[in-house]
């Protein structure tokens, strides 16, 4: 499994494998039989993209306007990924814009989601297309059009927990270590999603702010160790809990649930995909510094 691509000079070099992709002077796709999926605006896309990348703009993985955590209906995904001619014997790699933490979180959430579509051999590219384009290295212009693929999802809730498993959690029928991926004004009430019906967090949460996993803008820091070490050291004190990252629409979340499932290598990390959005639109409590 390959996680994370790292640019080391002119290699794009696959976090956790001796593997290496050399500089793309070719399409990106000729390199063992990879696609490349672009997650930004069309506009964005069109204007320079790594050469052989297929557009899938980040919100066609992503839900309604009033609940944009929602997972997408497997159908509509489904034809999504045959456009863009994914198919499980390609390895994928997503690529974001890059400009900042926050924006890594839309690369996260596309992996997380084709992960849980059954894709087994995914990356993003860290930093996105800002430091492949800053590295120096030249896109192409315009629309792609790919060839389609005749592929047939499936879904698995493996690295997934929905709200009635978030509510037996937090009237204690169940356990889970639940994870507020958000800014602190957001875990202490002090601010909310425009979406949601109101401003709090779930009870017993902990708070790990998903840009703790970067230097500054863009790419995530290389190896931080301390936050891998924070983050096994959670797991390892609950053993027979599952970690669950949540934040306002499963975004920032899936930051978090990417650095402990995918580099931390915890395993059973669990996203909840709707988050506080969605909590709060059915009615549930909420509470002010996870207390």
């Amino acid at each position: 499994m390959r996680y994370l691509i790292q640019f080391t000079a002119a290699l794009l070099l696959l976090a956790n494998t001796a593997l290496a992709w050399g500089p793309l002077e070719e399409p990106a796709a000729s390199y063992d039989g990879a696609i490349v999926i672009d997650i930004r605006a069309p506009e964005a896309f069109e204007a320079g993209h790594i050469p052989g990348a297929v557009n899938t703009p980040y919100g066609l993985y992503r839900g309604p306007q009033d609940n944009p955590g929602r997972v997408p209906v497997l159908r509509k995904l489904q034809e999504v990924l045959r456009a863009a001619g994914a198919d499980y014997g390609r390895e994928v790699l997503v690529v974001h814009e890059g400009r900042n933490a926050t924006d890594f979180g839309a690369a996260a959430r596309v992996y997380w989601t084709l992960k849980s579509a059954g894709f087994g051999d995914l990356a993003v590219l860290n930093g996105g297309y800002t430091a492949w384009e800053a590295a120096g290295n030249k896109g192409e212009t315009g629309p792609v059009t790919p060839e389609p693929s005749d592929i047939t999802l499936s879904w698995s809730y493996e690295w997934m927990m929905g709200a009635d498993d978030v509510q037996a959690v937090v009237n204690g029928r169940s356990e889970a270590v639940l994870i507020d991926a958000r800014p602190l004004e957001f875990f202490k009430g002090e601010a909310k999603h425009g979406a949601a019906a109101e401003a709090g967090t779930l009870k017993g949460a902990l708070n790990i702010v998903h840009s703790t996993w970067f230097g500054g803008d863009g790419p995530i820091v290389d190896a931080p160790e301390d936050m891998l070490a924070r983050v096994r050291a959670l797991a390892a004190e609950n053993a027979d809990a599952p970690l669950v990252s949540f934040c306002n629409t499963g975004h920032w979340a899936a930051t978090n649930w990417f650095a402990a499932s995918e580099l931390a290598g915890i395993e059973g990390v669990k996203l909840y995909p709707e988050s506080m959005v969605g909590w709060t639109l059915l009615g549930n409590e909420v509470v002010v510094g996870g207390q």
